[in-house]
């Protein structure tokens, strides 16, 4: 991860993690510059508040901050949330427990195409993946608790295996599952998505 230091708060970016969501350079393109040579990244450019905003704006996680003025820094959110993203990722905003790692905002690949597992790298665009965002609700009974770390590891060419409260949500918001352990699909195959359906094994998914 870069880290460009500025006086009242540093901006780190993980090019790793980046889906280009363009959030950032729609947001303020005078903190975040759009297709400049060199460096792209100008802290002092807005208010420390606008540049927590845009940091916190950025669904994969790519973008994070540590203030300096003595402000607060990024928490986990009082709800865990998944998100389906129609024909898209998986959007996690939790205190995401992945890799040895601790963060709170994630997006996972779930068409299976992929080059940067479990991380999107937007393939699921050029693979013309196709999923609803918008899946069957249930009516589940609401957590006891809905926050704490979310334990997220991807299984050995098989599905994200998840445990922890979160909530599954369609990309409008509704509630798709409350649990505190699901397995979701990311070979891009199961015919109950966004859950895992074993379909992986049937089409040899490797990841």
């Amino acid at each position: 991860m870069a880290v460009v230091e500025g006086e009242k708060i540093d901006i780190g970016f993980s090019g790793r993690r980046c889906i280009h969501s363009r959030n950032c350079v729609l947001g303020d393109p005078r903190v975040f510059v759009p297709n400049a040579p060199g460096q792209w990244i100008h802290p002092e450019a807005a208010s420390v508040e606008k540049v927590v905003a845009l940091a916190e704006a950025c669904p994969s996680g790519a973008i994070t901050y540590v203030r300096k003025d003595g402000g607060p820094q990024e928490k986990p959110p009082v709800v865990n949330t998944v998100r389906i993203r129609e024909n898209g990722p998986l959007a996690l905003h939790a205190e995401i427990v992945l890799g040895g790692e601790t963060f709170f905002r994630a997006t996972l690949c779930r068409c299976g195409a992929s080059e940067n597992k479990p991380f999107c790298d937007g393939s699921h665009t050029k693979a013309g993946f196709t999923a609803t965002g918008e899946p069957p609700l249930k009516d589940p009974p609401a957590l006891e608790a809905r926050n704490g770390p979310l334990t997220v590891t991807p299984t050995t060419n098989g599905p994200l295996k998840l445990e922890g409260n979160v909530e599954i949500v369609t990309g409008t918001g509704h509630t798709v599952d409350r649990t505190q352990r699901a397995f979701l699909c990311r070979c891009g195959h199961s015919a109950n998505k966004p859950f895992c359906d074993g379909s992986h094994k049937k089409v040899g998914f490797v990841g």
